[in-house]
């Protein structure tokens, strides 16, 4: 049996530059994300948008839930098969498109981690681990493209 699970965030727009939404070019689009107990994370929509560059954007904040889902998967079920990981990076890439209308949407991502591993372990049974990992990630299993990985492994 399944159990449900309940998550929330708070989104607080902070691009209101004195007349709210009364023009088009009259307000940012930016805002925080104030997720109880958490530090605020600054935001703004995609520098091709005209965002701020310098801020996460939905985007961003999608492709890195990917990636960290992920990680976190592969570190548990690499414990469970006996591999000792030592250090995990993600350099994970998502390819979207733009529609004339404005619609965008991802048509895929590759995860690219880079793992160490100790000397001696089975690099086959490591890779094996990310064919697996789609059936447990929660953001993998909601997203509606699909994800690839291309994995390398140091031994040290």
């Amino acid at each position: 049996m399944a159990t449900n699970h309940q998550y929330t965030s708070k989104i607080v727009w902070t691009g209101n530059l004195g007349t709210g939404t009364n023009t088009y070019r009259g307000y940012e689009r930016t805002w925080e994300i104030r997720t109880p107990g958490k530090p605020a994370v600054s935001c703004a929509n995609d520098p091709l948008l005209g965002g701020n560059p310098e801020l996460h954007n939905p985007e961003d904040l999608l492709l890195s839930a990917l990636a960290s889902c992920h990680m976190l998967w592969y570190l548990h079920l690499a414990s469970n098969a006996g591999i000792a990981v030592s250090a995990y990076e993600d350099f994970p890439l998502g390819f979207g498109e733009t529609e004339k209308n404005g619609a965008g949407r991802f048509l895929q991502a590759t995860l690219r981690p880079k793992i160490v591993v100790p000397m001696g372990t089975n690099l086959k049974e490591a890779d094996a681990i990310h064919r697996e990992i789609h059936k447990y990630c929660y953001i993998a299993r909601s997203v509606a493209f699909p994800v690839s990985y291309e994995a390398t492994y140091r031994e040290q």
